[in-house]
C-alpha cells in the first residue's frame, strides 16, 4: 500500500467533511446564490480523496508507474478543480467582480482528474500478469 495516497485521502476526506458542513450551513447565510458551486467543489473533492484512497490500496496489488501517475493526477486535480471552485466562492462573497481569471483553472483541474482515471486503468491493465 501507498502510505502516502492513504494519508491525503483520508485527510482530503476530512477536509471535504468539513467543507461541506461550512457550504451546507455557513455559506447560506453569507451568500446563497454560491452554495451550488461551492457544493460541486466539495463532491469532487469527495469522489477524488476516496480515488486516492483506492490508489493507495490497488499500488500493492498494482506496483506500477501508472498508479503513481494516477493518484497525483487525482491530487493535482483536487487543487485545481475543486480549489478554484472554492476560491471562485470566495471571491464572489466578497463581491469581487471579474473574479480575476479563476474560472480557467476549474477544467484543467477536470483534465487532471481524467487523466487520473486513465492512469488507474492503465496502471490495472499494465498490473496484472498475464
Amino acid at each position: 500500500m501507498n502510505k502516502l495516497y492513504l494519508i491525503l485521502g483520508g485527510a482530503l476526506s476530512g477536509v471535504g467533511v468539513i467543507l461541506g458542513a461550512f457550504g451546507a450551513h455557513g455559506l447560506k447565510s453569507i451568500a446563497p446564490d454560491s452554495v451550488p458551486t461551492f457544493q460541486t467543489g466539495v463532491q469532487y473533492q469527495m469522489y477524488h480523496a476516496f480515488a486516492l484512497l483506492m490508489v493507495g490500496v490497488l499500488s500493492e496489488k498494482f506496483p506500477v508507474k501508472a498508479m503513481n501517475w494516477a493518484g497525483i493526477c487525482f491530487l493535482i486535480g483536487i487543487l485545481l478543480f475543486s480549489g478554484s471552485l472554492y476560491a471562485l466562492t470566495a471571491l464572489k462573497a466578497s463581491g469581487k467582480v471579474g473574479l480575476g481569471g479563476v474560472g480557467i483553472i476549474t477544467p484543467i483541474g477536470g483534465l487532471f482528474f481524467i487523466a487520473g482515471w486513465v492512469a488507474l486503468v492503465v496502471g490495472v491493465l499494465k498490473g496484472f500478469k498475464v
